[in-house]
């Protein structure tokens, strides 16, 4: 245990210095945030009822899809992975630690959404806490877990970068975080539902949370570790 939370602060500090990460994680969340935020709130009136929830969608998406992936290319495309081999270390912890030191990340960015998005912003603060940040977290890992699949599957970072692009232009517009998902056609509205943000958005915008909001989030994270824990035993034989 006492490795394993070396190996996750190490990750942290890592992700921290790498600047694909921090511009992933915090700065164009940030940044999207800020802006877009001024922009909803000036041209509908209503934005601020669902602003926390869809500027958070954004930034989950952009680190947990977008971001996440690109440390493990690195990791186990390059000699690491044989200093693992000789040190008779599992290679998963590299898949594990980086998947929870991005958590953290991206998490704390959150926080910063849901902390000054009222203050800033006017926007309206979830009622049921408990709900909110408990889908919130589920959102998080669902979205790493994506992204665990592009780390794993995708070779190189320039590859990668296009690939999640996949995911991530589809959740900008067929999630509902921009605009309302009713003015789309029907069809989009479908594809949408294959989408993770989709899920999400919804999940963290719900008073009352029932199980057909998050069930489908539940599916994509089974899914997605399936097809994860297949590679990184594939690797490990290898």
């Amino acid at each position: 245990m006492k490795a394993m939370l070396y190996e996750i602060f190490l990750h942290m500090k890592l992700n921290v210095r790498s600047k694909e990460l921090l511009v992933h994680y915090y700065i164009v969340p940030f940044i999207f945030y800020v802006l877009m935020s001024s922009v909803f709130t000036s041209i509908m009136p209503d934005a601020h009822l669902t602003l926390i929830q869809s500027m958070t969608v954004f930034s989950v998406t952009m680190g947990g899809v977008m971001g996440s992936p690109y440390p493990l290319i690195e990791f186990y495309g390059s000699e690491i992975k044989k200093a693992y081999h000789v040190g008779n270390i599992p290679l998963w912890t590299l898949a594990a630690g980086n998947f929870l030191s991005s958590l953290v990340h991206i998490f704390a960015m959150s926080l910063v959404i849901f902390f000054t998005a009222p203050i800033f912003f006017d926007a309206v603060v979830p009622k049921n806490l408990a709900e909110y940040f408990l889908m919130l977290l589920l959102v998080i890992v669902v979205s790493l877990c994506v992204g665990l699949v592009f780390g794993l599957y995708t070779k190189s970072s320039s590859k990668v970068g296009m690939a999640t692009q996949l995911v991530f232009m589809p959740s900008m517009i067929m999630s509902g975080i921009m605009f309302p998902v009713t003015l789309l056609p029907d069809s989009l509205q479908t594809i949408g539902k294959v989408l993770p943000a989709t899920w999400g958005f919804e999940a963290m915008c719900t008073e009352n949370l029932q199980f057909g909001s998050y069930y489908p989030l539940l599916i994509i994270m089974a899914i997605t570790l399936v097809l994860s824990l297949w590679k990184l035993r594939k690797i490990s034989i290898d």
